[in-house]
């Protein structure tokens, strides 16, 4: 089998670059065999482009081979949402309508200042106020960045030792109030009150990396566990003052060639700093929980994308066994990363609970959402690339700064160094600034946007001076072929060979195209188990904890059951999202689909292998000679032969046969633990109209072209992608964090002065998904949020190029940018 230490091993003898890019340009087969397989002969490629069959060895007990989606009855056909009427008639029940009997209302007092000592807090007051029924004091703040001591291992778990944590931006929660409701919690946390010694900050990225600049850990290093961005949380990096790193490395390797051979003899050079921004995650239902501490167990009603992980965060914290803690997140409104473990609010509130006895909610108001829980961390991006005349590479070099504010893992992923695998010659370095903000979160694909923002810019300039078009570069460039087929549908249907010069539209609102391509690992989460139950009426249901945070695992679920079983998704019953249930992976990443899908049909299998068991001997024939079409189980070969599903299901033994399986090891193995054989992506094409006058950019269409393996479900799939591309607009033409530098306050924590595209900024967009088949797995499934995201900005910025014959480095695209820009280059050409 096909293993990370083998890609190693084949990485010294032919050379770490060539390995690499074998390993990520296609599946590889596997070798090794358990003790008792079957042979599988699996499509391969893209149908009508590249389609073959390669032989598996898999386990004995895996589902036969799955026909391409257009012989295949429900996989891969338009399906509506099997909740979409609870969510539109308002019957769906989110962690905000979660009311218990008997339940209190909490608030978190916050820090206004951004950098302080706490010296006393004093709740007397608040405790004394009508409706208050319990206090709790923060011991430990989660989500930040923590100093490498000795006696805080687990920061988690380990109390400070009476000492008030140390506030390090603005917003940090101090303490948490508990009363009979929202108003009167509301009243008593205002009451609190504290005793500050100030402390100097710094809230600016370029300020912080300045030496003089005030520490916002006091120059002691720090680690973090989760990364808040895209590639520079490795553990034991240098640090000095503020700036930690640099990170040089990456899942896929890092740093490959010799990057000053390569620039010596490259015979034209690109290169320039591009900065993005912090933007805020903005679900439309903030962070909150609803713990029900009980003397036999807690319950709680969690806003997730992880229940099994917010767990075993809540038993390791509570220092409960796992069987004594529930999670629960039967429907969630939307996380894009950040909803991932108790947070902070959690944790208070389940103390709080615990101390009252009764069920305490804690749901974050909307200035809470932008400034505690999460962001995009923003980026400063030195992108230099060097080639020949021909544009053949010849070596890429990165430096990147990033702030994830308290946090860590503020990078710009790894698209730069494996986008263009015909590079021989890279090197990376990505920097975490620490600043006195809120922490970073994982975000929609998270330092990809980032990276692509300034790649894709690039790669294009390099086309301009090598005298191609931007897309004939990238067919000379890009081994993947499934971008290249994406590249080719999708430029014909925008019509991109009838693209102008740049600056060359007439008139004050110039219209212009760009394009820009995206990847994104196939991660896989192991930890991935459901469980098939049919019963004796023939209903069928499948579980597990795994929880659809908007992206419709639920009806996905349903449909691989279906499909196994011959039946309709909606005769299939979903019980998702609540840890009673096998566990299941956390919803993020873009790993869900490629998770639980195959387990999910593999279960479904067993359970129709026992059904056609029982019904075989009925029917006069052997189980093998039998199959599930159409609601009915049929004898192969003679349709007139048959048993409905219900019928044959009264038939079993017992009131219900099941199975429970989990997630194996990809069929050829992983490219390393977790992580599948090559990458998905796509293309985006983007029109822009830019008013030279006003400055205004508007995006009139989009054509987009991705793949994610065997499409389930397109119509929830185009949803993923709309999604996708729509957030992409409002990041590179709206959003922006404002801090104020002199207290270290976000002056935009709102939905009304931090600009997201609304519906008038809503263009035509043209989903065009583009199948593959990587005989990995029973279904070859994989997931599209982070993919989807990843190319919008450049390819906005691309566009913005094209239309107004200037490049603009900086997210996002306001007025007053592209204004200065024009401005610029007319002092440049000597016009003013």
């Amino acid at each position: 089998m096909a293993s990370y230490r083998k890609l190693k091993k084949s990485a010294k003898k032919e050379g770490k670059f060539a390995a690499l890019a074998a390993a990520l340009a296609a599946p590889a087969i596997g070798s090794a065999a358990p003790a008792a397989t079957q042979s599988l002969t699996m499509p391969v490629g893209i149908p009508g482009v590249n389609l073959k069959t390669i032989t598996r060895e898999v386990s004995a007990d895996e589902p036969p081979v799955l026909a391409i989606n257009d012989k295949l009855n429900v996989l891969g056909k338009r399906t509506r949402r099997l909740d979409a009427h609870l969510k539109v008639t308002g019957q769906a029940k989110y962690t905000y309508d979660i009311n218990l009997p008997g339940m209190l209302y909490g608030r978190m007092y916050r820090s206004p200042h951004p950098h302080a000592n706490v010296k006393s807090v004093d709740t007397s007051a608040t405790e004394r106020y009508p409706g208050v029924k319990a206090v709790y004091i923060i011991e430990t703040v989660m989500g930040s960045a923590i100093e490498r001591d000795p006696n805080h291992k687990n920061p988690k778990v380990q109390s400070t030792g009476g000492k008030f944590p140390k506030v390090r931006y603005a917003g940090q929660p101090i303490a948490a109030v508990a009363a009979t409701s929202q108003q009167a919690a509301d009243e008593a946390a205002r009451l609190i009150k504290v005793e500050y010694e100030l402390l100097p900050f710094v809230t600016d990225l370029d300020d912080a990396r300045k030496p003089d600049a005030p520490l916002v850990y006091g120059g002691k290093q720090v680690s973090m566990e989760e990364s808040g961005g895209g590639g520079g949380a490795a553990g034991g990096l240098p640090q000095k003052g503020n700036v930690r790193g640099p990170s040089t490395k990456s899942m896929f390797g890092g740093s490959r060639g010799n990057v000053e051979k390569g620039f010596k003899e490259a015979e034209i050079i690109v290169e320039g700093e591009f900065r993005t921004q912090v933007q805020t995650h903005a679900p439309l239902e903030t962070h909150g929980m609803v713990a029900d501490y009980r003397p036999d167990g807690l319950t709680v009603y969690l806003s997730t994308q992880d229940t099994a992980g917010a767990r075993s965060e809540m038993a390791e914290l509570f220092k409960l066994p796992k069987t004594q803690v529930r999670v629960i997140t039967e429907f969630m409104g939307g996380g894009f990363g950040a909803k991932y473990g108790a947070g902070n609010y959690g944790v208070a509130a389940t103390h709080l609970s615990k101390k009252t006895g009764v069920p305490v909610r804690i749901m974050l108001d909307r200035r809470e959402e932008h400034v505690a829980v999460g962001n995009r961390p923003n980026s400063v991006q030195n992108l230099r690339i060097g080639a020949k005349k021909d544009g053949t590479l010849t070596a890429m070099q990165l430096t990147s700064y990033g702030t994830a504010g308290v946090g860590l893992g503020a990078g710009v992923g790894w698209i730069a160094e494996t986008m263009y695998l015909t590079n021989p010659n890279f090197k990376g370095e990505q920097y975490d600034v620490l600043t006195n903000a809120g922490p970073g979160a994982a975000f929609r694909a998270p330092g990809a946007p980032q990276g692509a923002f300034a790649l894709e810019q690039l790669i294009d300039e390099l086309a301009e001076k090598v005298g191609v078009d931007a897309l004939t570069l990238r067919d000379k460039i890009d081994k993947s072929e499934m971008r290249r087929e994406q590249r080719r549908v999708g430029a014909e249907r925008f019509g991109w060979s009838k693209r102008q010069a740049p600056g060359s539209s007439p008139g004050v609102v110039k219209r212009g195209v760009g394009a820009a391509q995206s990847e994104w690992g196939r991660f896989i989460d192991m930890d991935s188990s459901c469980e098939v139950r049919l019963h004796q009426d023939g209903s069928v249901e499948i579980m597990s904890s795994v929880q659809d945070l908007g992206t419709g695992i639920r009806t996905v679920l349903a449909q691989v059951v279906a499909e196994e079983l011959g039946l309709q998704p909606t005769d299939v019953t979903v019980r998702i999202g609540d840890t009673n249930y096998p566990p299941g992976p956390g919803s993020g990443g873009s790993k869900t689909t490629g998770s639980i899908t195959p387990p999910a049909r593999t279960a479904a299998y067993k359970v129709g292998q026992q059904l056609l068991a029982a019904v075989a001997p009925s029917m006069g024939v052997a189980a093998s000679e039998l199959a599930f079409v159409g609601g009915k189980i049929v004898v192969k070969g003679n349709a007139n032969k048959s048993i409905s599903f219900r019928e044959a299901a009264q038939k079993l033994p017992t009131q219900q046969v099941s199975a429970t399986e989990k997630r194996k090891d990809d069929y050829g193995g992983f490219f390393r633990p977790g992580v599948s054989f090559g990458q998905s992506g796509g293309i985006q094409f983007v029109e822009v109209s830019v008013d030279t006058e006003t400055g205004y950019v508007k995006v009139e269409r989009v054509v987009g072209a991705h793949d994610c393996g065997r499409p389930i479900n397109p119509l929830a799939l185009e949803s993923q992608i709309n999604g996708g591309i729509l957030q992409g607009i409002s990041w590179a033409l709206y959003e922006n964090r404002y801090l104020d530098r002199n207290y270290g306050h976000m002056m935009n924590a709102n939905l009304d002065q931090y600009k997201i595209l609304g519906s008038r900024e809503v263009p035509q967009i043209d989903i065009i998904m583009v199948e593959e088949y990587t005989a990995t797995s029973s279904t070859d499934a994989m997931g599209i949020a982070e993919s989807a995201n990843v190319a919008t900005a450049a390819a906005v910025a691309n566009a913005v190029y094209n239309a107004i014959g200037v490049r603009i480095y900086e997210l996002p695209i306001t007025p007053e940018r592209v204004l200065n820009a024009l401005a610029k280059s007319k002092q440049k050409l000597g016009k003013v």
